[in-house]
């Protein structure tokens, strides 16, 4: 049964007309703006390329953990895993698109192979004598050969090949072909894979984030924060910073680029989406220039708050969560004047917050709540992905 809810210009979610339109021009469709990172929205990437294909996500780089932690140790530079994680979600996998491309650059050596085979295999690849590869046409495939040539010949001979993207080795060797510029190989991969969206990383630099913690102590490193590779906090984070190395403590500043900086003020609704609270979302928004884009935005801004818990937020409910985000944008902004944030997104019915939703406090924030259908019986705990992307486009 669907759910209506009335927001502020009354418009109706879901907005069946909006969504049709959207679905039947997708070309056309409506530029949501998501700070991201992870796989949390990947699912929601999905289906939202279905309605429109101008979607844009702006990643974060400061991944240290996983086969990205052994890229950037090797080459000093910025993490590219999730980067490519988002584009393989928005890529065009139909017969019409590049499948093979696609199942390339999803594929994964071996994480029990030998270093040895490993590399003749990724040899095999690079001369194009592998299945994988064989089965690209030209000209991709020689422009893919050329990238993971360039990855070859500056690979480190103890670098740990196993469990490695063969996307993420294509893209690390065209970031070394292309002088250690990041975005002249997101657009060719783009192109080769057809991404039915724009993605970027928030800042091009070799960074890390850090974080104090609410008994004085810091930690560095976003795989110290996620309770995926180390045990999970014990202690609230306190602050988000940046800093330029894992065994630095010292903060450091990174300004905003002007084609993010016209991104953000583009865009048609800007979306804190679910995932982790500090390293994939608010990470995002540590930047100079970051709060003042959003600020100058004139369109709707929704958070997505976490359903079934998230490590990264011990201590921290969802009206101290709101909070958090306000207090980080209200920090890293210039001058007063635009919204920040406008509405938050619940399933309070279904949805398992980690407290009880005070909506009074909210609202007298100038926050309005959207309570409505987003938790299925399939999909639960976790949000369904199409109920999610059918409210966005609503509010476009």
């Amino acid at each position: 049964m669907a759910v209506t809810t009335f927001v502020r210009r009354e418009a109706l979610l879901p907005d069946p007309v909006r969504i049709h339109r959207y679905q039947r021009i997708p070309e056309l469709g409506p530029k949501i703006l998501f700070f991201t990172g992870g796989t949390a929205i990947n699912g929601v990437s999905r289906v939202l390329k279905r309605y429109t294909h101008n979607s844009i996500h702006l990643v974060t780089p400061f991944d240290s953990g996983g086969s990205s932690a052994k890229l950037r140790k090797a080459f000093a530079m910025p993490s590219i895993g999730d980067l490519r994680s988002r584009m393989m979600a928005l890529a065009d996998d139909s017969i019409e698109g590049n499948p093979e491309v696609v199942q390339l650059f999803a594929y994964r050596l071996p994480k029990k192979g030998k270093q040895k085979h490993l590399k003749q295999q990724l040899h095999l690849m690079q001369r194009g004598e592998d299945i994988l590869i064989n089965a690209i046409p030209n000209p991709m495939r020689r422009l893919i050969r050329t990238q993971l040539g360039y990855f070859l010949e500056a690979m480190p001979a103890d670098f740990d090949l196993r469990g490695a993207s063969i996307g993420n080795l294509i893209l690390a060797g065209g970031y070394l072909n292309n002088h250690r510029h990041l975005d002249p190989i997101v657009y060719l991969f783009s192109k080769l894979v057809n991404v039915k969206g724009t993605v970027r990383t928030i800042v091009n630099e070799d960074l890390h984030i850090g974080a104090k913690l609410a008994d004085g102590s810091t930690i560095i490193g976003q795989h110290n924060l996620t309770g995926k590779e180390v045990r999970p906090l014990q202690q609230r984070i306190d602050e988000l910073f940046l800093t330029r190395g894992l065994d630095q403590k010292k903060r450091c500043k990174t300004m905003l680029r002007d084609k993010i900086i016209r991104l953000i003020e583009s865009a048609d609704l800007i979306c804190y989406p679910m995932g982790s609270f500090y390293s994939s979302m608010m990470a995002n928004l540590l930047p100079l220039g970051v709060a003042d884009a959003i600020a100058r935005s004139n369109c709707p801004k929704i958070f997505i708050p976490n359903v079934a818990g998230d490590p990264e937020q011990v201590g921290l409910g969802l009206n101290r969560s709101v909070e958090r985000l306000l207090e980080t944008l209200e920090q890293g902004r210039s001058s007063s004047g635009g919204s920040l944030l406008d509405y938050i997104l619940l399933d309070c019915h279904r949805g398992r917050y980690p407290e009880p939703v005070v909506c009074s406090q909210l609202t007298a924030s100038g926050i309005e709540v959207i309570d409505t259908h987003l938790i299925t019986r399939k999909s639960a705990p976790y949000y369904h992905h199409k109920r999610v992307v059918e409210v966005l486009l609503s509010l476009t």
